[in-house]
């Protein structure tokens, strides 16, 4: 049994979208593969997911990580783990606000989108609804800067689900019962990029 079908067997209902599970998977490795890092956005619970992703993208998850790089010396690479960038936009707090009071509200993700994408990045769009206006125009602006995005929303994915590249739609639709199960999601994709990158 692989990973995948793992986390399928403990959460039955992401059968539904074990697919795009999948898809995502294989999106982030290509992100890192090719020198891209990841940008995450959305609201609330999901703002605390963001961080939540970039804590274990930034470190050791499950494997060691072992530094190898020559240039640093070998004491501080014992302190160290190999690391894939990922910036979490709801913790840059003070461009945050200042977006939200100087501009639309609405903006503030694809404005911080805006100062830090390149081509090759990915974002990684968090809303449970797959409705949320700031969420939304972050997708958007990513299309135009040719920046992938990968969805996390429930069921049906709203208006989100259209302008991203891969929507995984979990079969909910209450806020925290869809959040329950992003929670396994991110996890699994986590782990699996780890192991493609950093796996012997």
């Amino acid at each position: 049994m692989n990973c995948l079908e793992e986390l399928i067997a403990r959460y039955p209902a992401l059968s539904a979208c074990k697919n795009e599970i999948d898809a995502a998977a294989n999106i982030i490795t290509e992100t890192y593969r090719s020198g891209g890092k990841i940008l995450l956005c959305g609201n609330g619970g999901s703002a605390a997911d963001c961080d939540h992703i970039a804590g274990e993208l930034l470190k050791g998850f499950l494997l060691p990580r072992k530094v190898e790089n020559p240039n640093i010396p070998a004491e501080m690479r014992e302190k160290l783990q190999g690391a894939l960038p990922a910036v979490s936009l709801p913790s840059l707090t003070a461009a945050l606000t200042a977006s939200i009071n100087d501009l639309d509200a609405d903006f503030v993700y694809a404005q911080l989108l805006y100062g830090l994408a390149k081509p090759g990045d990915l974002l990684v769009a968090i809303s449970t609804s797959g409705n949320s206006g700031n969420v939304l125009h972050a997708a958007e602006l990513a299309r135009a800067l040719g920046v992938k995005t990968l969805a996390l929303t429930g069921a049906g994915g709203g208006k989100l689900k259209a302008v991203s590249d891969v929507a995984i739609c979990v079969p909910e639709s209450e806020t925290y019962l869809v959040q329950e199960l992003h929670l396994p999601v991110y996890h699994f994709l986590c782990a699996e990029t780890e192991r493609r990158i950093f796996g012997r």
